[in-house]
């Protein structure tokens, strides 16, 4: 462009145009419009024009209206006499609509009015200036004016703007685009010389002004003032829909752009947490697209087809559901890389403009701008990088949990063996999290790379051929790392594996702490697990400590790359200046983030990987085939359940036959028995019909649905309404059938909440026979058309059995298909058909009667019954007790035999028997921290750890120190002793650091191993109601994610603390010294700093807390799933729990999305803070005089300055993260401090070697309640036992007879009264000394996981041949020899590799192995056939000849033989004595006989 024609653009003039006359008209129009529009003073003058007529418009309309006011004053209903804005007579909402617009036009307003007083104070006012000055004050005046109307439209909640607003917001953009465009024009084609400063820096605002008005410009169309007038019947009556479909909405679904920008949606959760501590209905629900629902049907979407053949599914799957997230995230890094090293690029431009001698101020300006402008964006995208990554994060843990949990619904018998609880467990509580916890480490990565070029690109535009040194130095960090990187991907699987032994350990534990109290076995399982904690704690050690090598060394890499960088200069004769030194040192300052940060990332990978191949091996593993059994829900087939030629096993691997089935059909409405000894395969039966086992040939058909009652009860932890309905809508008169025909009506009156009494974990809180009846509630109540029920009848007394079969079975349902395994041979004269099974075959089959004509397996089961009832026909002829005579048989059933009913009653208002779990509120208590400080040590290792951190701090500030001592122009520094000193400073820093990262290391080890050890043996200490009423979940969650953070996380976050909080005082004792101006503004900034951190994490450290509480049930619920899965398959209730899961799920997840939001929120408002607080600061130190400020020490302010923001930003995030981590500490600690049971041993009162000598039991007015506000169980029970003595106890189920037994083994201590035994007071010695000399065989056979030989002995005190002997005894011989392996043959979690009646062989081994003076028996032979029972009674007699027996039985036969029985009633003896003689009166006890001899006849 010519000069001639550009000059209009770049003139301050107002003087009209030049123009050649001559031109054509349309040109001489063209060059005048050209004038008008884009030259700079008629442009100031047009908008000045605009504001004008704007004002004058509002003016005349507000005169209008005073006027009409004052002339109409008779006419009050007139409209000219409303305000000059609509009143609108109802309540408002103001949204962003309306906040954005007046902060925005108060900006304008404030920096118009700042920029016209500094117009009109300047001495020289050419004309150019005058105008200017006005034009800025016009503007200053208009947007005033457009405040206050917008106050004024607030204060009567006008909906819309005026119409004269909006025109002016229209023409202002039109201005605003005019300006822009002259700008742009300036820029391309106008040099700089020949622009005056003035203009550059009016270009710049232009386009600031052009996207400020396109806001309005928005606004104006819009016309919507962002006042919403409500009506408040209308917000009560919109709240009450919101708060009955949901708890709160999401807050992050429902927010704008710009609110999701800079976390505003956040603002009113922080609220409320700051005014009062949030609870768990405060937490707003998750988005809808964020649900679990939604991301398990991704993942289940994007798996890999069987053709894909994919070696690596579930990361596969991960990527191609979240590739647009991983990409987005990929990109914000970017963003950040690209604006991160303008900081340290302008050091060498601020220092050279301190240096000048009149240095422009607009220069400063401009400097100070593109700083504030680089920071900003970096600060956003750094925390929204944050904030989308811990979203990815909590979506990938959402998609594995959920995809875990259904994998586990659908794993064969052989795979959730192999696998087990714990390791599942593992999967999602520590697997997920680790794949979660990768997303914010994934792109650093591959950006390290870039970073490193950036930085050493930048380097050598500084220093040249030097930024060679500088690229080997990281070079051989680099590999330094990756090489010992590799190293650590071995140690970290070593310590997933012995973290599964432990989990599998602690689970079987807990699971089984009945049966180890009883025992006495706490040290052994205690020092089974401290034996795989000790073992996972050494490969912890091992990883850490080369964790620990490579923090030090990454540490003091960039003082390293330093010193060889400055080296290599000094070498090559470059020279150093303070403006090059320390742009040098900021860039590779900027270079220590992400290279302290890599080794974390390198390890985070190899966590990653090793979780990805674990949860690869889980989801491939092999699952129940559901083609095994052809299933028609709806067929109208004669024929229900049929077989031919089918062959199953156990093991889908090897395939070992387990079952043989040749023919079988069972027709439409029959009832089919299936009986035989001990293993033989009835189980089997059962488990092939559902498809559990795996099928080798045949055909399986079933027709109808199923239910399925197993023979180990599986309860949920629920009430037990929820347990019977199962998922069914309720149905009140076929609920109350069901109630009765199962015999629970009676139990229910005696519970204080009836069936909405709360059953605890596995059904604790009930006898296994109200378990029992419980689950044969829920199948009865399911409806379905085929009953598979398994030994029913084993857990309930014999009168509760007949009225259960004749009233259930055979009454409600009589119209059903049935096949009932079971033992009792009385009930098979009334079923249609008869299985007798043999070594996994069915070896009879036809009715009663021919199959007692034919003998064979099925005559000796009747005969071996038979002689059993024998005993009992002594008592036909004699009468029952007039009182229980009058009784019907229905009702003689009271409530549980276990501490639930028994404790109901005083429990009044609570029908939960277990606990809201605890939790602390408000902040961490300081003992907690001084209990984590000083575990290791005491005060001596935390001072030490201050001390090395201080060390660290002072290395690193001496050689900046010296840096700016060498460079400063009033000295001169050879450069050989510049470097010398240099690398001195720098390889003690480097010792300092790597003595710093062992001692932080070992410290941690041994503090979260202490803690480890405290927390079990509290457990193992803890007396047993603690385990009725804590759910196993939360014990989980503290032993898996808990200890986790404590393991490795919370000592890296101490570190960093300590080191920041040391740089930060290191920061402000540099800019004291060298800038001492500025240091008044540190003081509002840390104000500022610290009510940001008090305000967040009010709210963040109770999400932190809920967000541990929420974890718990998703684990405690995949536990219990596992544990019933197969009658969850049977009644196809699948997708309910899959649903429950989700649910769960996504109550957890809401606490983690929030917490992340919560902690971006924080981040983001420290940071931008510290950004404007360092460009005010650096306006001070350019602009004072260069005798305040020397040049070199700008650079060295400016170095650290550029640090703060950040570091202060990091300080205040570790400092919460520690607090909300230490969460982590607090719940172990109260699970350290568990009110314990009484001593194990007492020295002093140790009880002689031979105790118990005789057996003698004396009970003195026993008296026993389970709690202090309980009422009496056992009331007043005083008897005498003699050595040698058989005794039976019988009575009705809830009478106290379990609750005997428990005090016996003082399990329960008793509340008065004394328990003598051989003269010994047994309160008065310890639980071992008294537990360890009982034997117990107890009502639900327990093994664990290991092998017969560890389970018949597990503490090693007895040979070879003794074993042998007990188990040939125990009539287990032939299945153990059987076994390849022999005593080593293997028993699975739960002993689910052997039959129920095999388990209780195996505890009754162990019993004859210890031979124990006194033995209690608990049902001890319920799960097994009448031939076997009679067999174990008999070796029973004559193993245990001259023992005590105390034997708990519902059989009758059993206690028959007995010396004397006791019978307890409603917790009184009421009676004891011989059998015969209570049979020759009428008594309690002959009632029994009675209804047990006459149960076939009666059936």
């Amino acid at each position: 462009m010519s000069s001639s024609s550009s000059s209009w653009l770049t003139s301050s003039s107002c003087s009209p145009l030049s123009v050649d006359s001559s031109s054509p008209t349309s040109q001489l129009v063209a060059q005048w419009l050209r004038f008008i529009f884009l030259s700079p003073c008629p442009q100031r003058l047009l908008l000045s024009a605009i504001d004008l007529i704007f004002l004058i418009t509002l003016l005349a309309f507000a005169a209008q209206k005073i006027y009409s006011r004052f002339s109409s004053n008779a006419n009050s209903g007139s409209t000219i006499t409303k305000p000059l804005l609509q009143d609108k007579d109802s309540d408002y909402k103001v949204t962003l609509w309306f906040k954005l617009p007046l902060l925005v036009t108060s900006l304008l307003a404030l920096t118009y009015t700042v920029l016209s007083i500094l117009a009109f104070t300047q001495s020289n006012l050419a004309s150019w200036r005058q105008i200017e000055a006005l034009f800025r004050l016009a503007q200053a005046i208009t947007n005033i004016v457009i405040v206050i109307l917008m106050v004024h439209e607030k204060k009567f909640k006008a909906p819309k703007h005026p119409l004269s607003l909006r025109f002016y917001w229209i023409a202002n953009f039109v201005a605003a685009f005019l300006f822009a465009t002259s700008a742009i024009i300036r820029l391309v084609s106008v040099e700089e010389s020949s622009l005056e400063a003035n203009l550059r820096v009016d270009d710049v605002f232009s386009f600031i002004n052009l996207a400020v008005s396109l806001f309005l410009l928005v606004i104006a169309i819009k016309g919507s003032s962002g006042i919403d007038a409500i009506r408040i019947s209308d917000v009560i009556e919109s709240s009450r829909t919101w708060l009955s479909n949901d708890r709160t909405t999401s807050l992050y679904g429902n927010a704008s752009l710009f609110s999701k920008t800079v976390w505003l949606w956040m603002n009113p959760l922080l609220n409320k947490g700051y005014t009062t501590p949030l609870k768990l209905q405060d937490v707003p629900t998750l988005p809808l697209e964020f649900r679990a629902e939604r991301m398990s049907e991704l993942f289940q979407e994007y798996w890999p087809k069987p053709e894909e053949n994919s070696k690596h599914p579930v990361g596969f799957t991960l990527l191609r559901c979240f590739w647009k997230h991983i990409a987005f995230t990929g990109f914000l890094a970017v963003v950040r890389l690209a604006v991160m090293y303008i900081g340290p690029m302008l050091i060498q431009s601020f220092v050279d403009f301190t240096s000048k001698a009149n240095p422009s101020p607009y220069e400063g300006l401009v400097l100070i701008s593109i700083l504030l402008v680089a920071k900003s964006i970096e600060v956003l995208s750094v925390h929204q990088f944050n904030f989308h990554s811990q979203k990815l994060g909590m979506l990938i843990r959402s998609s594995i949990i959920t995809s875990v949990y259904k994998k586990g619904l659908r794993l064969s018998s052989t795979a959730r063996q192999a696998h087990g609880t714990g390791q599942i467990v593992n999967h999602m509580a520590v697997d997920a999290q680790q794949l979660s916890d990768l997303m914010l480490q994934l792109h650093p990565i591959w950006l390290m790379p870039l970073q490193v070029a950036a930085a050493l690109a930048l380097i050598y535009t500084y220093v040249g051929l030097s930024a060679v040194a500088a690229l080997l130095g990281t070079a051989v960090v680099f590999v330094f790392t990756l090489i010992r990187t590799k190293k650590s991907n071995s140690f970290q699987f070593r310590i997933m594996m012995s973290r599964d032994l432990r989990m599998k350990a602690i689970n079987e534990l807990l699971n089984n702490m009945r049966v180890i109290k009883f025992q006495a076995w706490e040290d052994y399982f205690g020092n089974k697990i401290r034996q795989f904690r000790q073992a996972e704690h050494g490969w912890i050690g091992k990883f850490l400590y080369y964790f620990a090598v490579n923090m030090a060394i990454l540490s003091t890499a960039p003082l390293l790359v330093t010193v060889l960088t400055f080296g290599t200069a000094t070498f090559l004769g470059i020279p150093l200046n303070a403006g090059t030194v320390f742009t040098i040192t900021s860039v590779i300052k900027i270079l220590q983030e992400p290279v302290r940060t890599f080794p974390q990332a390198l390890m985070l990978i190899s966590q990653a990987m090793v979780s990805l191949g674990r949860l690869d091996e889980f989801m491939m593993s092999k699952e129940r085939d559901e083609n095994a059994v052809q299933r028609d829900d709806k067929c109208e087939s004669d024929i229900a359940v049929e077989m031919k030629d089918a062959k199953f096993s156990w093991d889908d691997e090897e395939g070992n036959e387990a079952l043989k089935v040749e023919e079988l059909e069972i027709r439409r409405g029959d009832h089919a028995a299936v009986v035989g000894t001990v293993g033989s395969g009835k189980s089997s039966l059962l488990a092939s019909v559902l498809g559990e086992m795996y099928k080798i040939s045949g055909k399986v058909r079933v027709c109808g649905t199923v239910a399925y009652v197993a023979q180990t009860s599986w309860i949920q932890n629920a009430t037990i309404q929820e347990n019977i309905l199962f998922g069914l809508p309720m149905n009140q008169k076929k609920y109350k059938e069901v109630i009765r025909v199962c015999c629970l009506d009676k139990d229910l009156e005696m519970m204080e909440h009836g069936d909405q009494t709360e059953i605890g974990e596995r059904g604790i809180n009930l006898s296994g026979g109200q378990k029992q009846r419980v689950q044969l509630a829920r199948a009865v109540y399911q409806d379905c058309d085929i009953y598979l029920l398994d030994d029913i009848f084993s857990a309930v007394d014999a009168q509760t059995g007949s009225f259960i079969f004749k009233e259930c079975v055979m009454g409600a349902l009589r119209h059903k298909t049935i096949l009932l395994v079971t033992h009792q041979v009385d009930f098979l004269h009334n079923v249609d058909s008869i299985m007798v099974m043999r070594d996994g075959r069915i070896v009879q089959s036809g009715k009663y009667d021919e199959l007692l004509k034919a003998g064979l397996d099925f005559g000796a089961l009747v005969a071996a019954h038979e002689s059993a009832m024998e005993i009992t026909e002594t008592g036909d002829g004699f009468s029952q007790s007039p009182k229980l005579a009058r009784i019907p048989s229905k009702e003689k059933e009271s409530a549980g035999e276990k501490q639930s009913q028994e404790q109901s009653k005083s429990d009044k208002g609570s029908s939960k028997l277990i606990e809201e779990e605890e939790r602390e509120t408000g902040q961490v208590n300081l003992r907690v921290y001084k209990h984590y400080f000083t575990e290791a040590f005491g005060w001596w290792g935390v001072a030490l750890m201050l001390a090395m951190s201080l060390a660290w701090i002072i290395a690193f500030l001496a050689g900046d120190y010296w840096l700016a001592f060498a460079t400063s122009e009033a000295y001169t520094v050879p450069s050989f002793i510049f470097i010398i000193v240099y690398a001195a400073i720098a390889a003690v820093s480097c010792i300092v650091v790597m003595i710093r990262s062992f001692l932080f290391t070992y410290w941690g080890l041994k503090t979260s191993q202490s803690f480890f050890i405290g927390m079990l043996d509290s457990i193992l200490h803890a007396p047993m109601s603690f385990f009725d009423t804590t759910p196993s979940g939360r014990i989980l969650s503290r032993v898996s994610t808990d200890l986790l953070w404590v393991d490795i996380s919370i000592p890296l976050l101490v570190s960093f603390v300590m080191v920041s909080y040391f740089s930060l005082i290191s920061i402000i004792i540099v800019t004291c010294q060298n800038a001492w101006e500025t240091v008044f503004l540190l003081i509002p900034l840390f104000w500022l700093n610290n009510w940001y951190r008090k305000y967040y994490i009010a709210s963040s450290r109770e999400l932190t807390r809920l967000d541990s509480i929420t974890k718990a049930p998703v684990i405690h619920h995949f536990s219990e799933t596992i544990s019933g899965v197969m009658t969850i398959r049977g009644f196809r209730k699948q997708g309910a729990f899959c649903q429950e899961n989700l649910d769960r799920v996504n109550a957890s997840l809401r606490m983690d999305f929030h917490n992340n939001g919560a902690n971006e929120w924080l981040g983001f408002r420290l940071d931008f803070t510290g950004v404007v607080f360092l460009c005010i600061a650096t306006v001070f130190m350019i602009f004072l005089p260069s005798a305040i400020i020397r040049p070199e020490y700008v650079g060295l302010s400016l170095s650290y300055g550029l640090a703060l923001s950040s570091l202060l930003s990091f300080t205040i995030s570790m400092t919460c993260s520690v607090e909300n981590k230490m969460v982590s500490v607090e719940r172990i600690k109260q699970f350290t401090n568990l009110p314990s049971e009484a001593p194990w041993t007492i020295p002093e009162r140790t009880p002689p070697q031979d105790w118990p000598s005789h057996g003698n039991i004396e009970l003195d007015n026993l008296q026993v309640r389970y709690r202090s506000n309980t009422p009496l169980v056992l009331k007043g029970v005083s008897l005498t036992i003699q050595g040698g003595e058989k005794i039976g106890v019988v009575g009705r189920t809830g009478s106290g007879k379990s609750t005997l037994i428990q005090v016996l083994f003082r399990l329960i201590e008793p509340s008065a009264g004394k328990i003598i035994i051989d003269g010994i007071n047994i309160c008065n010695v310890g639980l071992h000394d008294l537990r360890s000399r009982f034997g117990i065989i107890p009502q639900e056979p327990v093994l664990f996981q290991g092998t017969v030989r560890s389970n018949i002995d597990p503490l090693g005190l007895y040979s070879d041949e003794e074993i042998w002997k007990s188990l040939e005894r125990c009539q287990l011989k032939d299945a153990v020899t059987a076994k390849p392996e022999k005593l080593e043959a293997s028993v699975v979690d739960g002993g689910d590799n052997w039959s129920v009646g095999q388990r209780q062989l195996l505890c009754l081994g162990r019993i004859m192995l210890k031979h124990s003076r006194i033995l209690f028996m608990d049902e001890a032979t319920a799960s097994v056939d009448s031939q076997t029972d009679a067999v174990i009674q008999k070796i029973i007699r004559e193993d245990f000849a001259d023992r005590t027996i105390i034997s708990i039985a519902h059989r009758i036969p059993t206690v028959m033989d007995c010396d004397r029985v006791l019978v307890i009633d409603a917790g009184y003896a009421k009676e004891f004595d011989k059998p015969s003689r209570l049979l020759e009166r009428p008594t309690v006890f002959g009632a029994l006989v009675k209804e047990y001899s006459n149960r076939a006849s009666e059936v």
